[in-house]
């Protein structure tokens, strides 16, 4: 796991098992919130470690950004704290999250010890504010990559734990891109220091701008490429020739994985605006 202090009493961890996922931590006077988990336990373990033995706080909170189990299912190892979700999160962990685990399970020793935790405190609109010794935080929905997706903004230090609506290539197979690119825009507006992802490095404030703009102008060019094909006897083809670098993004990021995401991107968006072409020309 990287670990990294990234302003006073505000941590940044990563995973170094799987797909660069992020987690984080802040940390009051007398107890600390965390935010996501990480997806294998020693990792989490290694995090609630720091907290409690090094810098002697317990934690209080835990904050879950988007329901995924590379995010939540760390959830159980931190006994005692509540767990802050969105209201459809909740519903999703139940739903999908329980026989995920179950299935794990059967499958290996990897998980065995791991227990599904729903979240105790849920919000579906609006925010909610806390205070964590000196440090504000507005835990608030950011949807667009998943319907339950929330954010928390550290007010003082301007620091934004974006979950995975922000990410280095935009992810909104389970969500919706006009919603994604709102919210993405909006974080123009908040003045930011840092921008932690759901995974991939923190994003310095001198790179913000640019990142922001790369993300928007990458999820323009799939409404374009999609709005292409759909007017085509082939669309397949145009699909199959817009790739990752032809779009604007690295196909390096993550590890190599936003190939595949790109590809279930543009699937996702074709067959969305398919639908909606079907329905116009119904009505």
């Amino acid at each position: 796991m990287i670990r990294e202090r990234i302003s006073d009493n505000v941590y940044w961890f990563q995973s170094e098992v799987y797909a660069q996922v992020s987690a984080g931590a802040v940390i009051g006077t007398d107890w600390a919130i965390v935010i996501d988990t990480l997806p294998v336990q020693e990792e989490t373990l290694e995090i609630r470690e720091f907290i409690e033995e090094h810098l002697k706080v317990p934690v209080r909170f835990v904050i879950n950004t988007i329901y995924h189990a590379d995010h939540t299912w760390g959830n159980c190892l931190f006994p005692g704290a509540a767990i802050i979700a969105h209201t459809v999160g909740r519903k999703l962990v139940k739903e999908k999250n329980i026989p995920a685990l179950e299935n794990a399970q059967r499958q290996g020793e990897d998980y065995l010890k791991t227990k599904i935790i729903l979240p105790q405190i849920t919000l579906e609109s609006g925010a909610i504010n806390l205070k964590v010794g000196k440090k504000s935080l507005k835990i608030y929905t950011t949807p667009g990559n998943s319907p339950d997706g929330i954010s928390v903004f550290v007010r003082e230090d301007r620091i934004l734990f974006a979950g995975d609506a922000f990410l280095p290539l935009p992810v909104f197979i389970e969500g919706d891109i006009d919603q994604l690119m709102q919210t993405i825009e909006s974080f123009k507006d908040l003045g930011l220091e840092n921008i932690v992802q759901g995974h991939g490095d923190v994003i310095l404030r001198g790179e913000i701008e640019g990142a922001i703009d790369s993300n928007l102008k990458y999820l323009e060019e799939l409404k374009k490429v999609v709005a292409t094909a759909i007017k085509r006897k082939d669309p397949q083809k145009k699909l199959e020739e817009a790739t990752v670098e032809s779009c604007g993004k690295s196909r390096v990021l993550l590890g190599g994985l936003v190939e595949d995401l790109h590809r279930a991107n543009l699937n996702h968006l074709y067959e969305m605006e398919l639908e909606r072409s079907r329905q116009g020309s119904k009505n």
